[in-house]
């Protein structure tokens, strides 16, 4: 009974973090504030929140192109540009890289979305929120599902603002709402408090003072066995 109840919770667990959204920005962020985003999301909800594509174009070639120019408008380095499929629906997914995160908010890009990544002593605080812009109002797009913001943050993570799984596999913070709520004008808010030394450079360190530790214990143990040797010696082969 017991192993059945802990798979049973194991696959719920994995059923919440495994969630699809029909509209979702994805940021993986650097704490000296570069990184890259991917957006992906259905065709109409394109047009909704970001004003691009055309409704007579179902497989999303001019929402492609529209995507591609607004991203490069913007000063993002576009790396992908492409339209996938899930159950049917056409999903445009834009994939690029930013060199400030501070910039990349309010862009052609990205009007619906405003992101802060600020210092306070060691720590950096990220704050911000998702609002479809007004004069995208009265588009007609579907209103079922969920939408997010999920960051990929770079370092340990002190506190956050109701993510809504908290935090996740480490270093991963999600906020999102139902679809409906967004296309009322509803916004989504979100922040965290994280350390400004990122988990990488901090496990190098880490490791190289373990090795720079080791060199030293091991280079005094010949020094001293050296001493040893020494004094252990023979006289006579000394004087000889």
């Amino acid at each position: 009974m017991l192993p059945r109840l802990a798979a049973a919770l194991l696959l719920a667990t994995s059923l919440r973090g495994c969630a699809t959204y029909e509209y979702e920005h994805e940021i993986w962020l650097r704490v000296d504030g570069s990184g890259s985003v991917r957006v992906t999301g259905r065709l109409p909800l394109w047009r909704a929140f970001k004003g691009l594509g055309r409704a007579d174009d179902p497989e999303g070639t001019a929402a492609r192109e529209a995507a591609r120019a607004a991203f490069e408008a913007s000063g993002l380095h576009v790396r992908r540009v492409t339209v996938t499929h899930r159950g049917g629906r056409p999903y445009l997914l834009v994939a690029a890289d930013f060199a400030d995160v501070n910039r990349i908010g309010g862009t052609p890009a990205l009007p619906d979305l405003r992101i802060s990544l600020a210092r306070a002593g060691d720590r950096l605080v990220l704050s911000g929120n998702w609002l479809r812009p007004a004069a995208a109002f009265g588009l007609p797009a579907p209103d079922d599902g969920l939408m997010a913001v999920r960051f990929h943050l770079p370092s340990r993570i002190y506190e956050h603002r109701n993510a809504a799984l908290g935090v996740e596999r480490g270093n991963i913070v999600t906020w999102r709402q139902q679809v409906a709520a967004a296309l009322e004008g509803r916004p989504l808010d979100f922040g965290a408090v994280l350390d400004s030394r990122s988990i990488l450079w901090s496990t190098v360190g880490l490791f190289a003072a373990a090795i720079v530790g080791a060199l030293a214990i091991l280079g005094a143990a010949i020094v001293l066995i050296a001493r040893k040797g020494r004094r252990s010696a023979p006289r006579g082969s000394e004087e000889g």
